[in-house]
């Protein structure tokens, strides 16, 4: 979460069930979740559980009762700098003492950027734009270099001036950001000049000119929308320094080099561009009316270093069409015209350092028919070369956003395991549902519907449901990073599995009723910055855990209770929480007692008692500023002397 508050729901029935919340439920010593335990209350720290009861479910809001106000002098329940919280909170269900649904928050809430209150002496001071022109030259667009037909802009050479000396720029836009106005006694622009000019005209400062703020209010343009093509080098002596991660790969002729991928409306474009070290499995369908050719293969791509290497393009044949032709009308062969088109393609970089090495591309080509709908797959993986051994490839080091997660089974002979999610199609029932893999850093929820009958045996349930949850989890150990070796045990971290608790509770011979169903399976997967390499953040995974949530599952009657079953929903997340590396160090005595002076942190600031006096306060001259402080002085010295006992005395006298 990322605000103040957040809602989630409690799907079943709330009567008698205990909610509660847990300040950081995490051992700072091993880095693992601490156990569930039932006895905490609906208040951790500067947090509040509220739970408003429903008849099938129950909404549980979790809200912030601090301020999230950046501190003002002398202030203390503020937030000290513009990351304010991160914090790990972990809400409760429980029953008694048994655990039926758990929620892990990982709380990094920024402060308001809203700023109310007096400035500190330390503050970088900016002038106010209504007051004080925040530019001198506003025709000066250009750093570094000479902006033509500027004539203020002091990067001009004089020779350089002399070539637009007569077409220099004028008005406010020129340099001339104190014009005098018409309004001013001593101006004569004006062509005609009232006669009553004289009594009403303004005899001011120029500093005080109504031109100030002019391009700060005034009336604003579109922008206009660039194109693919861009100056990679705005001279041949400026050398490319390479790519950097997220950084569009360039082609020989200084374009994008594209390839289709999905956007963020599921929809495909053919022209986005290949970002350095970032992959990506893209399917985009398409008939033999729409069907268009993409980039082609013999385009040289920029390595990084201004030189350019041809790609490596290898031709295959599709003879099972089935895996990507998932619609057909009913046309005769003879009737149809067909041609063949690309159904995949398959990019292989191969990268050192911040250079491109080598590219490979496998191309399938098939036969596509008229009325015939194409699955079209385009994938992008980067590989790292290593420069000791140049046959071997390792894939790109750290676990990167939007890849699987890696999991394997080390205590058997086939390490190769599996951590999934389920696609429900069709009806969504579990039977005819496929498995998805768990994509790292990308929070998941899916799930399926299971039937029932109304004589089920409830112990019979819990075990199928139980099952079916583990058979999402096909491994012991989930990878630390994405090029973990099954052969390094310190690769891997172990999973945590809360099995979910034998029930004891007794139906009572009821049919179409079974309380504790574990029907919602949580993975918690915990990881963490640990470094960079060449610059590039690298993520590792730190821990996995997985527990169950029960329901309590009644069987639903339909129109005259004719229906002999009823449907069962089971769900599975994933959720990714990031955590530091390594312990923040505990706060000094010294900074404690520092903070107590802080005018940040604080609501008192003694060091500002005098504000008024100090060169940091701008709303009126220094000089009047100190003159009154000092007739201030004046009248709160006689005062004083004024109500002393001996000074009555004397006046009587």
């Amino acid at each position: 979460m990322s605000g103040p508050r957040v809602n989630s729901f409690f799907l079943g029935n709330s009567s008698g069930v205990n909610f509660s919340i847990i300040l950081s439920p995490r051992d700072p010593e091993a880095g693992k979740l601490q156990l569930a335990n039932c006895s905490g209350s609906k208040r951790a720290g500067d947090w509040n559980l509220d739970v408003t009861s429903g008849v099938n479910a129950s909404k549980v809001t979790v809200s912030l009762s601090r301020t999230l106000e950046l501190c003002l002098p002398n202030a203390t329940e503020c937030c000290p700098s513009p990351l304010c919280m991160v914090e790990t909170l972990q809400v409760l269900a429980c029953r008694g003492s048994v655990v039926l649904a758990q929620l892990l928050i990982q709380a990094e809430i920024f402060a308001n950027s809203s700023f109310a209150g007096n400035v500190s002496e330390n503050a970088t001071l900016i002038p106010n734009q209504a007051f004080k022109p925040l530019g001198s030259c506003p025709c000066n667009l250009t750093a570094g270099a000479c902006d033509v037909r500027c004539c203020c802009d002091l990067e001009c050479t004089p020779d350089l001036q002399q070539l637009f000396s007569g077409s220099c720029f004028t008005g406010v836009f020129g340099g001339d950001v104190n014009p005098p106005f018409d309004q001013l006694c001593s101006s004569q622009s004006m062509e005609y000049t009232p006669e009553w000019f004289p009594f009403l005209c303004v005899h001011s400062s120029l500093d005080n000119t109504p031109f100030l703020g002019y391009f700060y209010h005034g009336s604003t343009s579109t922008p206009k929308v660039p194109s693919f093509k861009i100056p990679l080098q705005t001279s041949p002596g400026k050398p490319f320094s390479g790519y950097r991660e997220g950084d569009p790969i360039i082609t020989e002729e200084d374009e994008y080099f594209t390839v289709p991928q999905q956007s963020v409306a599921g929809q495909c474009v053919g022209n986005a561009p290949v970002a350095f070290l970032h992959g990506f499995d893209a399917k985009c369908l398409t008939s033999l009316e729409s069907y268009k050719e993409g980039l082609p293969h013999d385009v040289r791509i920029n390595t990084g270093t201004a030189d350019f290497i041809q790609q490596n393009v290898v031709y295959g044949a599709i003879t099972d069409r089935s895996k990507f032709i998932t619609e057909s009308e009913n046309i005769l062969a003879a009737e149809v015209p067909c041609q063949n088109v690309t159904f995949a393609e398959h990019y292989k970089f191969i990268w050192k350092d911040e250079n491109i090495e080598q590219v490979n591309v496998t191309v399938s080509i098939g036969s596509l028919c008229d009325g015939e709908i194409l699955t079209q797959r385009f994938t992008v993986e980067f590989l790292s070369f290593n420069s000791s051994n140049e046959e071997e490839l390792l894939e790109y080091p750290g676990c990167q956003v939007g890849k699987p997660v890696r999991a394997a089974n080390l205590n058997a002979s086939d390490p190769l395991g599996s951590l999934n999610l389920w696609q429900p199609a069709g009806r969504g029932l579990c039977a005819s549902a496929t498995h998805r893999p768990v994509l790292f850093g990308v929070d998941s929820y899916s799930g399926c519907i299971l039937e029932v009958a109304i004589n089920e045996d409830c112990s019979l349930l819990r075990g199928n449901v139980t099952e079916k949850l583990n058979a999402l989890i096909q491994a012991t150990h989930v990878g630390k990073r994405h090029n973990s070796s099954y052969s390094d045990p310190n690769d891997w971290v172990e999973i945590i599995r809360l099995d979910p608790l034998s029930s004891n509770v007794s139906t009572g011979g009821l049919k179409g009723f079974c309380p504790d169903i574990p029907a919602n399976l949580n993975i918690h997967i915990i990881f963490a910055k640990v470094g960079a390499v060449q610059g590039i953040p690298q993520q590792q995974i730190l821990a996995v855990q997985i527990s169950y949530s029960t329901v309590l599952w009644q069987f639903q009657c339909g129109i005259g209770c004719r229906n002999t079953l009823s449907f069962l929903p089971i769900t599975a997340s994933v959720q990714f929480v990031e955590v530091p590396a390594q312990p923040p160090l505990p706060v000094t005595r010294y900074q404690k007692i520092y903070a107590e002076f802080d005018c940040n942190r604080n609501e008192v600031c003694w060091p500002q008692l005098l504000y008024p006096l100090t060169r940091f306060y701008t709303g009126e001259p220094y000089s009047q500023c100190l003159a009154k402080g000092l007739f201030l002085a004046f009248l709160v010295l006689l005062a004083a002397i004024m109500s002393n006992p001996w000074f009555s005395k004397l006046w009587n006298r």
